[in-house]
């Protein structure tokens, strides 16, 4: 069967495809990550010094009985791509550990409560892009459930 296109839909099809490449070259040239599928998914298209150290971000608690613990996304219900897009706020408002610490609590009823919550940052150091084995800890952001917090 041979389907011909009128004028009107030859039009139509044309104004989509001017439309979504404006869309898309403006979002190349000016967009951010939200604007994803029309702006650069930058995580992708750039790329860093292989001499650069690479960070890796991490949670960890200290529980009522003083012991220190890996905190995972799953048990706080957020992961930890989550964790690193908020810590903005984490760190101008570092009180806000304390909702962390009670998911904690709500997700885990039967362990201590926890005291404190650092996020802490590791950078890890690399020469000609292969690790070096060497690495640097900071604390990004902590709280404490005494009212303490950097």
């Amino acid at each position: 069967m041979d389907v011909r296109i009128g004028r009107p839909g030859v039009a139509a099809r044309l104004a989509a495809v001017v439309v979504f490449g404006g869309l898309l070259l403006a979002g190349t040239v000016v967009g951010e990550d939200d604007a994803f599928p029309f702006g650069p998914f930058r995580m992708y298209s750039t790329t860093d010094s292989l001499d650069a150290p690479v960070k890796s971000t991490r949670m960890e608690a200290v529980d009522a009985d003083g012991r220190r613990l890996p905190l995972r996304g799953t048990e706080v219900g957020l992961r930890r791509a989550e964790i690193e897009g908020q810590m903005a706020r984490f760190r101008a408002e570092p009180r806000l550990l304390g909702s962390l610490a009670t998911a904690y609590r709500n997700r885990n009823p039967h362990r201590p409560r926890l005291a404190r919550i650092e996020i802490i940052t590791r950078h890890i150091e690399l020469t000609d892009g292969k690790p070096t084995g060497g690495h640097t800890d900071t604390v990004d952001v902590a709280w404490s459930a005494d009212g303490g917090s950097r």
